[in-house]
């Protein structure tokens, strides 16, 4: 670990040698990291960012991880409601289309943006810019595309989706039989491989590795 001391006038250092802390403002000399370690703020103690081993290819498992689960956690039952005799088998994609066909479009279209396209979206633009660091090609579109990310990222809601569906499952237990579905399992799995993805694919390394600063992010 190693914490970042400011030098007696940074006004001599170029930008590129700079940080700001996200929480206090501090300007700081931008700390030189070895493998494992990471910069926090003398101030506050936040952390201001880490060099982790085999960001690239571990990044990229992760995504291809949640690309497969996407389709099942997004089609097949998340569960299966029996109530006075009768079966329903309820998706994210038949809750979303359920809403549209009751007049209920703007929720619709909503809950589709935030659990299905913008979540889709967030991982292709992610994979698109690990492969171009992975490849070394195309970084310039590969920035873009990073930015887009970074727009984007907050509108991909599917905790709160998830909590809809537990809060569903507590409310219609005494009211009805209730079996959990492989979706929801897969939906689960999604939503942890995208938080560990968070974690693991370092926002400093992939900006260096973009910009050609950092060209052994992916050792």
């Amino acid at each position: 670990m190693s914490d970042t001391a400011a030098p007696h006038s940074l006004q001599e250092l170029p930008l590129n040698e700079l940080i700001a802390c996200h929480e206090c403002d501090l300007l700081m000399r931008k700390p030189e990291l070895q493998q494992n370690e990471k910069a926090q703020c003398p101030r506050c103690g936040y952390e201001l960012y880490a060099h982790r081993h085999n960001v690239v290819n571990r990044s990229l498992a992760l995504v291809l991880t949640a690309l497969i689960l996407f389709i099942p956690a997004n089609f097949l039952p998340i569960m299966r409601l029996h109530l006075l005799g009768q079966s329903s088998y309820d998706t994210v994609w038949t809750g979303v289309v359920g809403l549209y066909e009751s007049d209920m479009r703007g929720i619709a279209m909503v809950v589709f943006l935030c659990s299905m396209a913008i979540p889709l979206l967030k991982l292709l633009c992610q994979l698109v810019v690990l492969l171009s660091i992975r490849f070394n090609t195309g970084r310039r579109y590969g920035l873009f595309i990073y930015r887009v990310y970074h727009h984007v990222r907050d509108w991909g809601m599917l905790e709160v989706y998830l909590m809809g569906v537990l809060v569903a499952i507590v409310k219609l237990v005494d009211m009805a039989q209730l079996t959990v579905g492989l979706g929801l399992v897969c939906f689960v799995a999604l939503l942890l491989v995208q938080v560990w993805l968070e974690v693991v694919m370092s926002e400093h390394q992939i900006w260096s590795a973009l910009s050609g600063e950092d060209v052994h992010a992916g050792d």
